[in-house]
């Protein structure tokens, strides 16, 4: 298929904090486009300050999608928003925008952009049982290390509390003797869309300062009581209630940890968060990354002539 043939897909990505929304809201609004949110927690109702969900002043007039369809109790996997993404790709071109996918999820986004091939993933469950029983006899920090020397992009990504996607990538270098990062069946080189990646980087300073003042908003703006409410609400060992924001409360309001240990750890995860997300950018999507740190308007200015340039080329 020629590349003038290929459905328009745009993506911004990048770190927690370095500007996506704004970027691409700019961008929709002069590509004519419509926005896709490519972040796993956004998806939850009732959990807007935690996540930073973007506001409906903020939105100006751009439509938003695939913001607020679940339930905090209800799971979500990187599977259902392919399938959810695509279809609306295919919508919003049919309709002759640009639909422009904005998040920090990276397997989410790459989920769409390359059509990762879900029912072909390569699977041992004797194995995983395994691994499950070692990884609650070692502990997650330990468990963890495992990865360092099969898959190193893995262990720089993967958070060590974050078991199942530890588990999935020792099972799938079992299986394939490929690392999941760089699995060529996973994930075709090529994507199927006429794509253009737009990569935000920053400072690393300024963007953990500017991830710590958000947090201190975060707290400002309600946090504290959002997260209480869930908690009050019976939302306890959900998929939802693991993202950063809610799991350090939570700790607080179950007497694990005092108020400013739990913001402590919410900036210090945060700012970990941010780090993983670059790294696997960095290794898993190809584009340019523009850099945020000064003159922010006139970036985003270039980035718009850019993208426009690259589409109307193809």
């Amino acid at each position: 298929m020629r590349v003038m043939d290929k459905q328009k897909l745009v993506t911004v990505l990048g770190p927690t904090a370095v500007g996506k929304t704004k970027t691409s809201i700019e961008l929709a609004k002069a590509l004519d486009g419509e926005i896709i949110s490519g972040d796993s927690m956004q998806i939850y109702r009732g959990m807007d300050i935690g996540t930073a969900k973007v506001t409906e002043k903020e939105m100006e007039g751009i439509p938003h999608y695939l913001i607020d369809i679940k339930e905090p109790t209800e799971s979500f996997s990187a599977a259902e928003f392919q399938m959810l993404a695509t279809e609306l790709v295919t919508e919003i071109n049919g309709r002759g925008k640009v639909p422009i996918i904005a998040g920090g999820t990276g397997l989410y986004v790459k989920s769409v952009t390359h059509q990762y091939a879900f029912s072909e993933a390569k699977e041992d469950p004797a194995y995983r049982q395994q691994l499950e029983q070692r990884a609650e006899e070692e502990g997650p920090n330990t468990f963890h290390a495992r990865l360092k020397d099969v898959d190193p992009v893995s262990y720089e990504t993967i958070h060590p509390n974050n078991i199942r996607r530890v588990i999935r990538a020792l099972e799938v270098y079992h299986v394939t003797g490929e690392p999941v990062s760089s699995s060529k069946d996973a994930l075709p080189e090529e994507s199927p869309y006429n794509l253009v990646n737009v990569g935000l980087t920053m400072e690393r300073d300024i963007l953990y300062e500017r991830i710590n003042k958000r947090v201190d908003l975060m707290l400002d703006a309600g946090l504290l009581e959002e997260a209480k409410c869930l908690y009050n609400n019976g939302v306890r060992n959900c998929q939802s209630v693991q993202a950063i924001g809610y799991k350090e409360i939570y700790n607080y309001l179950e007497g694990r940890v005092s108020f400013e240990q739990a913001v402590l750890e919410l900036k210090q995860n945060s700012r970990r968060y941010a780090k993983r997300q670059l790294t696997w950018f960095r290794h898993q999507m190809a584009m340019d990354w523009n850099d945020m740190t000064a003159h922010r308007e006139e970036k985003i200015e270039e980035i718009l002539k850019v993208v426009a340039g690259k589409l109307a080329e193809r």
